[in-house]
């Protein structure tokens, strides 16, 4: 009786083996496709490297519009500098006008 109480109590041991995956490790914007070398990779990653591009040609658009804002402020500024100058040098009679 001892025997066959402890044949029953060792069988659903072996029986119900668990098995151990792990789980894929991924980084952060890995799509879980293997990793290509020099090729264009999958539509999903098309698309956000052309969303990407896209964003950092509109920042730098926005930047060079800025840019060009600034320069023309500028140029005005130094225009009116120089007619300050020149009204300046005619009243001290610097130049016969």
């Amino acid at each position: 009786m001892m025997r066959t109480s402890l044949t029953k109590l060792a069988r659903p041991a072996l029986l119900s083996r668990t098995f151990a995956t792990t789980a894929r490790a991924m980084s952060a914007g890995d799509t879980g496709s293997p990793p290509k070398t020099g090729g264009m990779g999958d539509a999903f990653q098309r698309r956000e490297r052309a969303n990407e591009n896209y964003a950092i040609q509109q920042r730098e658009r926005e930047k060079l519009l800025e840019l060009k804002k600034r320069l023309a402020e500028q140029q005005d500024h130094m225009k009116k500098l120089e007619e300050h100058i020149d009204e300046i040098t005619r009243e001290q009679g610097g130049e016969r006008n």
